[in-house]
């Protein structure tokens, strides 16, 4: 899954997005309005974490913006105003949930995870497909015969978003935009590597190519 969060405050955005990384997801990050309005344009993010108060254009501007374009990806909006009517106005924008500083991250996590999981039309916080249970907080996978296999920040994060995405011929430009940062290693061959990697933990049956097209995720191996 790819981030985009946009916070001015460089030292509180390089905390959130440490954090971010290490719970397995890709995180591009923007410190003003324009910045993060143009990104949000310019990629497909799986979803946004929106500070209120920003330079060059604020929060509430960026994202009726997006709305407005008919960009639809979920907003979680980070303020520190404790008004009420602030945060009515946010939701009527056109924000998915609101978060006030200061927070825990656990927090944070939880309603991002909430988030995505009502993007994808999934309900339980488990992700499970054909036999498959990934655990998201270890970022292993649990196969068929109850064997834990462990994996690598990368082979996760591809997991997660074919997983997440069951039946669904995706593209290999589409699975690079979702699982790295970036312009880094975005390689169609480098992905192949991590698919024949998956293939080997959790199986050759799950995961179809398509030549030519992408990658298909199995609901029925």
């Amino acid at each position: 899954m790819r981030l985009l969060l946009v916070e001015d405050d460089a030292r509180l955005a390089d905390g959130i997005a440490t954090d971010l990384r290490q719970a397995g997801f890709a995180v591009d990050t923007a410190t003003d309005g324009i910045d993060a309005e143009y990104l949000g344009r310019a990629q497909e993010y799986d979803a946004v974490i929106l500070d209120l108060g920003l330079p060059g254009k604020p929060g509430l501007d960026v994202l009726r913006s997006w709305r407005e374009s008919g960009l639809m990806m979920p907003v979680l909006i980070l303020t520190a105003r404790d008004s009420w009517t602030e945060r009515v106005l946010g939701l009527k924008s056109g924000a998915d949930d609101y978060l006030g500083k200061p927070f825990h991250f656990e927090e944070l996590s939880a309603r991002l995870d909430a988030l995505l999981r009502r993007s994808l039309g999934r309900a339980a916080p488990e992700l499970c497909v054909a036999g498959l249970r990934l655990d998201e907080e270890r970022q292993y996978v649990r196969r068929v015969d109850g064997v834990e296999v462990e994996l690598t920040g990368t082979e996760f994060r591809l997991l997660r978003y074919l997983m997440s995405h069951p039946d669904k011929l995706l593209s290999k430009s589409r699975l690079t935009e979702h699982v790295y940062e970036a312009d880094r290693d975005r390689d169609s061959n480098v992905l192949e590597v991590y698919v024949r990697r998956l293939r080997e933990k959790i199986g050759k049956e799950y995961i179809e190519t398509r030549r030519g097209q992408g990658y298909l995720f199995r609901s029925r191996p």
